[in-house]
C-alpha cells in the first residue's frame, strides 16, 4: 500500500478519497486553486499545494504543476477522481513517465475508451451489443446528415469525446439536424477541444443502466452489479439507484458479462463503468423483452458509486488503492452479492423551475440530516462544503450526494424522501424539493423509468407548492412573533402580546410569495390569534418554539413542524411537507416602484457569451434565441421575452459576463 497520494480533484471526491485513505494510514496532497484556497477538500487533507487560478484551466487542470507538487511532496500516487484530468490519456501516461503511479487504468485503455467512434469498433470485435448508428471518421457535415436520414429520426448526436450530457442533442426530424451539429459541435470543442461526433439511433423508452466493473494487473475482471440512471435532465443524472429495480437475474448476469468482455478488450485495471442504454419494447411491465446496447465506458470511479458500495459493502476506493498498489482484487465474482436496496440524490445549486439553470451564491444555511460522511450507512452524504462557503460559477454546481440504504426499495424511498425533507439550504435555489416531488411521482415511485421520466411527469414537478401559501405565511408571521417574544423580560412594558387596555390589537404585515403581493391582517384576541391571509377567512394562529429553533405552527385546520431561517429580509420556511421562500415587504420603501424595466435583457449568472444570433436592427418573434451563454459548462440559450426590433449587442462573444449583465437592448414592437 502506498505511504502517501495526491489527490488531483477537488470538492467532494478529493473529501471522499481523503477519508478512505486515512482509514488505510495513507497520507494525502491535496490541490487547489484561488477560490479554493479555503475549501473542505484542502482542510481534509494533510497537506495543500496551490497550482493556479480559479478556472479549471488554469489549475485542475495543469497537469504538469500537479504532477511536480506530486514529485516535491513525495506522493507515490495521483488519484484522479472524476472528470478534470481521470480520462486523459496524457496525464495517465506522464505520472507513469514521471515514476508516478496513476490510480486509475492504463493510458491505453483510456485512449481506447476514451473516443467514443474507436470504443464502438472494439465493443463490437468483443460481441458487445451496439446501438444501430454512425461511428466513422468522416465528419463532413452532409454525410453526417446523410447518415441520420439513413438510420432514421429520431436519432442522438453525440461528441465522440464527450460526457457528462456535453456535447449531446436529440433531433426528431431532417430539417433539425445541422442546426443541432452546430450546436452539438461548439460545445464538443469548448468541452474536450475534438468536435468529432459519432451519430446513433435514438432508442425510443431507454433506460440508462450502468455496470462497475474492476480489473487488476494479476487478470482478474469482476462486475458489482448495476445502476439505474435512468432519471436524468439535459442528459446529466438526478437521482441513481441500485440494483435496478425490475431487472431479471438472467439480463443483470448478461449484462455483467458483457461489461467484463468490454473491460477485458482494453487490458482494463482499476475501477471502471460500462454503460448501457436499454431498450424496454415490451413497456415497463415486461422486463423479460429487454434489449440492452454497448453505449459507453467511463474510464474512471463515477459520481454514483456510493450505491454500488451499499448493495455490496464494499468501499471502491480502497479497492482501487489496493488495485494500483499492485493488490489482487480483494473477491472473486461468485463472493459478491446484493444486499438491500440504495438510492442517491444529487443536490444540486439550480433553478428546476428554469430549466434547471446552475445557480452561484453563499451557504448561508446548509443543514443535514443525521448522517455518515463517506461511509456505508443506512443514510450517508457525500459533500465538499461547509455552511458559509461559496458555490462559485467556476466548477459545476453539485452541493452534495444525499445516498440512503434500505432492505427494500419502498423502504430506501421512504427514507430518502425523509432525509431530504431534512436537507435545509438557503442562500441560493437548489433542488432538493424537486427531488421530493420527483420520488412522489408515480412513474418513478412504481418504477416505471426511462430517461424521458421528467419530461412525462412534468406537471407534477414543475412549479409545485407543496407548503402552500397560507402555510408559508403562518410560518412567516410566527417567526416574527417567536422573535419578538424572545426580547421579553420581566417588564411589562417589554410584553409584545398585544395588550391593550381596550380595544382590540391589530397589525399588518406585508409579503412577497413567490412573486405576488400578499397581505396579512393579525389581530391579537382575548383567547389567542387570528390570521388572515389575503382574501381568504380569518383563522387561528397559534404556535409553540421547540429546542432547536423548529416551531409548531397551528393555522387554521392545518398544523406543520417548520424550522424558518430569516435571511435580510426573506424568510426560508422548511417542513415535512415542503419549503418555501417568502419575503417581507417595508410598504413604504416599495412604494411607487414600478414593474420590471422593458426591453432588457440580462446575463441570468456569471458566464461567457458564446455566440449571438441576431445583429443590430433585426426583427425577432417572442421566444426566438438571441444569443447563448456558457456557464458552469454548460451552454444556456437566451430567448427573446416578446416581439421588438435588437437595438444594440452590448458585448461580442468570448466576452465573460456577470450575473445581470445586460447583453442586447430590444425595442418593444409598436402595438
Amino acid at each position: 500500500m502506498f505511504s502517501k497520494i495526491l489527490i488531483a480533484n477537488r470538492g467532494e471526491i478529493a473529501c471522499r478519497v481523503a477519508a478512505t485513505a486515512r482509514r488505510l494510514g495513507v497520507k494525502t496532497v491535496a490541490v487547489y486553486s484561488d477560490a479554493d484556497a479555503h475549501a473542505k477538500h484542502v482542510m481534509a487533507c494533510d497537506e495543500a499545494v496551490h497550482v493556479g487560478g480559479s478556472a479549471p484551466k488554469d489549475s485542475y487542470l495543469q497537469w504538469q504543476r500537479i504532477i511536480d507538487a506530486a514529485k516535491a511532496t513525495g506522493a507515490q500516487a495521483i488519484h484522479p477522481g472524476y472528470g478534470f484530468l481521470s480520462e486523459n490519456e496524457d496525464f495517465a501516461q506522464a505520472c507513469a513517465d514521471n515514476g508516478l503511479v496513476f490510480i486509475g487504468p492504463p493510458a491505453s485503455a483510456i485512449k481506447d475508451m476514451g473516443l467514443k467512434a474507436e470504443s464502438k469498433r472494439l465493443m463490437e470485435s468483443a460481441k458487445v451489443p451496439l446501438v444501430p448508428g454512425y461511428h466513422g471518421t468522416d465528419q463532413t457535415p452532409e454525410l453526417l446528415h446523410k447518415e441520420a436520414d439513413r438510420i432514421g429520426y429520431p436519432v442522438l448526436i453525440k461528441a465522440s469525446a464527450g460526457g457528462g450530457g456535453k456535447g449531446m442533442r436529440a433531433v426528431d426530424k431532417s430539417a433539425d439536424f445541422m442546426a443541432a451539429l452546430e450546436s452539438c459541435k461548439r460545445e464538443a470543442i469548448n468541452s474536450f477541444g475534438d468536435d468529432a461526433v459519432l451519430i446513433e439511433k435514438y432508442v425510443q423508452r431507454p433506460r440508462h443502466i450502468e455496470i462497475q466493473v474492476f480489473g487488476d494487473t494479476h487478470g482478474n475482471c469482476v462486475y458489482l452489479f448495476e445502476r439505474d440512471c435512468s432519471v436524468q435532465r439535459r442528459h446529466q443524472k438526478v437521482l441513481e439507484e441500485a440494483p435496478a429495480p425490475g431487472m431479471p437475474e438472467s439480463i443483470r448476469q448478461q449484462m455483467g458479462e458483457a461489461a467484463v468482455a468490454a473491460a477485458r478488450a482494453v487490458n482494463y485495471v482499476g475501477a471502471g463503468t460500462v454503460e448501457f442504454i436499454v431498450e424496454q419494447p415490451g413497456g415497463y411491465d415486461k422486463p423479460e423483452e429487454m434489449k440492452f446496447y454497448f453505449m459507453e465506458m467511463n474510464t474512471r470511479l463515477q459520481v454514483e458509486h456510493p450505491v454500488t458500495e451499499a448493495i455490496t459493502g464494499q468501499d471502491l476506493v480502497e479497492w482501487q488503492l489496493r488495485v494500483a498498489s499492485g493488490e489482487p482484487l480483494p473477491l472473486e465474482q461468485d463472493d459478491l452479492m446484493i444486499e438491500g436496496h440504495a438510492i442517491e440524490a444529487r443536490i444540486c445549486a439550480e433553478n428546476p423551475d428554469n430549466n434547471f439553470l446552475p445557480a452561484t451564491g453563499t451557504l448561508h444555511v446548509y443543514r443535514k440530516p443525521p448522517h455518515s460522511a463517506f461511509e456505508i450507512d443506512v443514510v450517508r452524504v457525500d459533500d465538499g462544503v461547509r455552511e458559509g462557503d461559496a458555490i462559485s460559477p467556476f466548477y459545476d454546481s453539485m452541493i452534495a450526494k444525499l445516498i440512503v440504504w434500505g432492505e427494500t426499495r419502498e423502504e430506501a424511498l421512504a427514507k430518502l424522501d425523509e432525509a431530504l425533507a431534512a436537507t435545509h439550504i438557503a442562500g441560493l435555489q437548489t433542488n432538493v424539493q424537486f427531488l421530493r416531488h420527483v420520488l412522489a411521482t408515480p412513474s418513478f415511485a412504481e418504477a416505471k423509468l426511462d430517461t424521458a421520466l421528467i419530461q412525462r411527469e412534468a406537471d407534477r414537478l414543475f412549479k409545485q407548492d407543496p407548503l402552500g401559501q397560507p402555510m408559508a405565511v403562518a410560518a412567516a408571521v410566527a417567526q416574527t412573533l417567536v422573535a419578538e417574544r424572545a426580547g421579553e423580560t420581566h417588564d411589562p412594558f417589554s410584553r409584545r402580546d398585544g395588550f391593550r387596555s381596550h380595544g382590540v390589537a391589530s397589525r399588518r404585515m406585508d409579503f412577497d410569495y413567490r412573486g405576488e403581493p400578499v397581505i396579512a391582517k393579525l389581530r391579537y384576541l382575548d383567547d389567542g390569534l387570528s390570521l388572515k391571509v389575503g382574501e381568504a377567512d380569518a383563522a387561528p394562529l397559534a404556535f409553540t418554539a421547540l429546542p432547536g429553533g423548529a416551531i409548531d405552527v397551528r393555522y387554521g385546520a392545518d398544523r406543520q413542524v417548520v424550522q424558518v431561517y430569516p435571511l435580510g429580509e426573506v424568510e426560508h420556511v422548511f417542513g415535512t411537507r415542503g419549503a418555501a421562500a417568502i419575503t417581507e415587504l417595508d410598504v413604504l420603501s416599495h412604494a411607487g416602484e414600478s414593474g420590471a424595466e422593458g426591453g432588457r435583457l440580462t446575463a441570468p449568472m456569471p458566464g461567457k457569451v458564446v455566440s449571438f444570433a441576431v445583429k443590430a436592427g433585426d426583427k425577432v418573434s417572442k421566444g426566438q434565441p438571441l444569443a447563448v451563454m456558457e456557464a458552469m459548462k454548460m451552454e444556456h440559450t437566451i430567448a427573446a421575452p416578446q416581439d421588438g426590433v435588437v437595438e444594440e449587442l452590448l458585448f461580442v462573444p468570448g466576452d465573460q459576463v456577470m450575473d445581470g449583465d445586460e447583453l442586447l437592448r430590444l425595442v418593444a414592437a409598436a402595438g
